[in-house]
C-alpha cells in the first residue's frame, strides 16, 4: 500500500525541477528516506543526482533531510521514518545547506 507523503524541496530543486517547492508523492510502505527519495526522482529524473550520488546513493554533501524537527541527515536511508510523516501531517523537509567564509 503505499502512502501519500508531502516534500518540501529547496527553491534552487524546485527550479531545476520546473515543480512547486511543496511536492506530494505517493510512496511504498514502510517509508524512508530511500523510498521518498527514489519516487521525488522518478517523478522529476532531472534531480538525480543532485540530492544523493547517482553510483552510490549517498546523500551530497551540502544537502539535509529534516522531518518532526529532527535532523534525520546522518540516520541509515532505510530507517523507517516519524510516523508524522507516514501519516501526511509533518513534511519531509529537504534542505540546502549554504556554507561561506
Amino acid at each position: 500500500m503505499n502512502t501519500l507523503i508531502h516534500v518540501e524541496l529547496p527553491a534552487s530543486l524546485g527550479l531545476i525541477a520546473r515543480a512547486d517547492r511543496h511536492v506530494a508523492l505517493s510512496v511504498p510502505a514502510p517509508v524512508t528516506q530511500r523510498r521518498i527519495l527514489d519516487a521525488l526522482e522518478a517523478l522529476y529524473p532531472v534531480l538525480r543526482g543532485t540530492i544523493r550520488d547517482q553510483s552510490s546513493q549517498v546523500r551530497r554533501p551540502f544537502i539535509r533531510f529534516f522531518a518532526c524537527k529532527t535532523d534525520l541527515s546522518h540516520e541509515p536511508p532505510d530507517d523507517p521514518l516519524p510516523p508524522g510523516i507516514c501519516d501526511g501531517t509533518e513534511m519531509f523537509l529537504i534542505v540546502a545547506a549554504i556554507a561561506g567564509g
